[in-house]
């Protein structure tokens, strides 16, 4: 059986100022990028945390430098598209107030090279492991009255974007989860969101920076200056930004926002 968490008082923080604290939040692809400022804010609110990522060095120093500042952090390296780890994880972690599902991952190919091997890969980490892993949480959130689900899913679950067809696809099925489940549970006491990020400045954009200026001849910062073109503010969105936004949908404030997939793109969408 897991055990519960016993609640850390953040160094130097009043309270009030701590409006999750007593709250478990479970964050997928916890250990950099996105994932990792979330954590951060979470904690500044708060909240407990269980940091899943798969690299388990990296993951390991996001924690500590959470620990360092007072937060009750577990750490769980492990691969969320393998079915029988996430299993595993979900029996070993103690009950959930606050599920981050963040971790996913772009594959690039023309539809006509996306054979069912890489459409698999897409849909199991960006959409079936966030089904995996809400079906087995929400319904202790629903019985005990009070949850947050943020899916951390893209603008690519908004529109369409060539070369990347299987991962446009699992966004937009993310997107149309939430907006189902936000019903479903609406009476509940849970409420469950999206978050829709723009061109985000994170290790996962190097590797589509890299790409583009391997495919293009041009170089890394031509590249990524072309992708923050497609921001109107003509830059690229910040993980704090972003986290930001998780952090405020997880305060109490936030509880009759439900079903919503909140674009942060500069006015992209």
């Amino acid at each position: 059986m897991a055990q519960a968490f016993k609640t850390a008082q953040t160094v130097g923080q009043a309270p009030g100022s701590r409006p999750l604290a007593g709250r478990h939040a479970l964050i997928t692809g916890a250990s950099r990028g996105i994932g990792a400022a979330v954590a951060r804010e979470l904690a500044r609110l708060g909240a407990d945390l269980t940091l899943v990522a798969r690299q388990a060095a990296t993951l390991h120093s996001a924690a500590n430098a959470l620990r360092h500042e007072g937060t009750h952090v577990r750490e769980c390296p492990t691969d969320i598209a393998d079915t029988a780890a996430l299993e595993k994880l979900i029996a070993d972690t103690p009950p959930v107030q606050i599920l981050v599902n963040n971790a996913g991952g772009a594959e690039s190919a023309s539809f006509a090279r996306t054979d069912a091997a890489l459409w698999q890969r897409m849909l199991d980490l960006n959409l079936t492991s966030v089904y995996r892993l809400t079906h087995a949480l929400v319904p202790a959130m629903a019985k005990s009255g009070w949850g947050r689900i943020i899916n951390v899913a893209s603008t690519a679950g908004l529109k369409g974007y060539p070369y990347v067809s299987a991962y446009v696809a699992a966004k937009h099925g993310v997107v149309g989860l939430t907006r189902a489940l936000a019903l479903e549970y609406a009476t509940t006491g849970v409420t469950i969101n999206a978050v829709c990020p723009g061109y985000t400045d994170t290790p996962m954009l190097e590797g589509a920076i890299a790409t583009i200026a391997a495919k293009t001849k041009k170089s890394h910062d031509e590249a990524k200056a072309a992708l923050a073109s497609t921001n109107p503010m003509g830059r690229l969105v910040t993980p704090d930004e972003v986290a930001a936004t998780v952090g405020w949908l997880c305060r109490p404030e936030a509880s009759a926002i439900t079903g919503q997939a909140i674009p942060i793109a500069g006015g992209e969408i």
